[in-house]
Formats: C-alpha cells, structure tokens, sequence
C-alpha cells in the first residue's frame, strides 16, 4: 500500500523516474525520509534488506540521477531490490490509463497491480525472458561484442524468447542466428533478473557441435573462439554472463 512519508520512516530509498534511480554521492541511499527531504512524498514498502524497509518513491530529483548499473557491485539481494524499483516505477508510469477502455487507473492495495474501475482490467508488471549462454569449444570459449556494448566488453550470445518457443529452443535459435553454428549439451545453470529494462535471463552452458563461425553483424560487432587463460575485457562480476565465463574457465582447467 502507498503511504505519504511523514519523515520518520527508515530504510533504504529507491527514488526512480523514468528507469533512472537517485544516486546521492553515488551511492542508494538509506537512513530516515526527513534526512533525504521526502517527507510529504508518497511511498511503498517493496522489500527489506538487513532488517530495513525497502522504499519506493517514484519521483524526479534535481540531480544525482543515475543508471541502476552503477549499482551492480552491491550485494545481489539489495541490486535485485533497486532493480525491482525501477522496473515497478516504470509500470506504474506506463499504465496511468487502462490499455482497454483509456480510463484512468489505480494502483492495486495488496499488490503490484493497476486496477481499471471502470472495465475491471487488472494489469501486472510484464517480464521479458532472455536466455544466455556460454559455448565452449576444447579449451576455447565463444565470446562477442554486441553493437550495444560500449568500452570493448566481449560476452557470450544471448537473446529474447521469442513467443511460443521453450527456453531451449530459443537458445538454438539465437546461437544460430547470431553465429551460424550447432551446439549440443545444453543444460540450465541459474537465473537473473535484469533491470534494462525488464528481463529475466536464464543462463546455459553448451558445447560446440558443428558449423563455421559467421557472426550477424546486425547484432555483434565481432565473435570468436577464446582460450579461457586469453581472455579479452569481460562483463563485470555480478553478472550472470560473468558467472558463466567463469564457470566455463574452470571447466577448461579441469580437463
């Protein structure tokens, strides 16, 4: 439920407005509403860390906007927490009015929801499933540059699930599409959920089988085969990308 601060609540504050979140001195701040100048603001309750509520208020402020990414070195409960924040401030933004009948809508009291009083539609946040995967060829892994990377970060192939498609089918696809080759062994390691803007990825491991690399140019910049001890600049750790290069390293050392 939405309450307005009276200044005296205490925890950590995700301040969003269209998908960037307040960093102050770059850090997601915490301690009292008053010490931030929120009181009189509207809030909700959408976690807790460390025995502390988590707050969403969703606002512009003057300054110290940022990108959630900044955050990426926290610890992964309270980055999820800040993500979720800037997701729901996001849904919230984007459904003022009912897609329906164009009435205006409320926010739900139980749940993260808008609610149409006038056609009775209820709307929930939507997430977009990714898969992501690492390929592994002897002792060679296959990374690339996306076109939407910036500083030369090479990482494995990942991509939309696209409707009516499993997780491992899509996974075969964009392999495909991306780097014209077969892979085999695919099994399932972990997932993340991804604030840019609203992802769930879900991480692979596979196996080379067959094909000539060729890279799509409309999505990589470049791809190749890299020993696991000569590796070029990688995504950062925290990222399930990192985990699977990592996992994929220790597998070659092993053998």
């Amino acid at each position: 439920m939405e309450l307005v601060l009276t200044g005296q609540e205490n925890g950590w504050w995700i301040v969003s407005h269209e998908s960037k979140i307040w960093l102050p001195n770059g850090e997601l701040p915490s301690g009292t509403a008053a010490l931030f100048s929120l009181s009189g603001r509207p809030a909700r309750q959408i976690g807790e860390w460390e025995g502390m509520p988590v707050w969403l208020v969703r606002q512009p402020m003057p300054k110290d906007m940022g990108s959630v990414r900044q955050l990426l070195s926290l610890d992964r409960g309270l980055f999820q927490l800040a993500g979720r924040g800037v997701q729901l401030a996001d849904f919230y933004r984007s459904h003022k009015f009912c897609g329906y009948c164009g009435h205006e809508m409320v926010l739900s009291r139980t749940e993260s929801a808008c609610l149409c009083h006038h056609c009775r539609e209820r709307y929930y946040p939507q997430i977009a499933p990714c898969v992501i995967v690492a390929i592994r060829r002897n002792d060679e892994i296959l990374l690339a540059q996306h076109v939407r990377h910036r500083g030369g970060i090479h990482t494995v192939l990942a991509g939309f699930v696209e409707v009516g498609e499993t997780l491992e089918q899509a996974v075969v696809r964009e392999v495909m599409e991306e780097s014209n080759i077969v892979i085999t062994n695919l099994r399932y390691v972990a997932s993340q959920p991804w604030p840019f803007p609203h992802s769930l990825m879900m991480a692979f491991m596979a196996d080379y089988q067959s094909g000539e690399l060729r890279h799509d140019p409309k999505e990589l910049l470049n791809a190749g085969w890299y020993r696991h001890d000569r590796l070029p600049l990688l995504p950062p750790p925290g990222t399930v990308a990192r985990r699977l290069i990592e996992d994929t390293v220790a597998l070659c050392r092993a053998e």
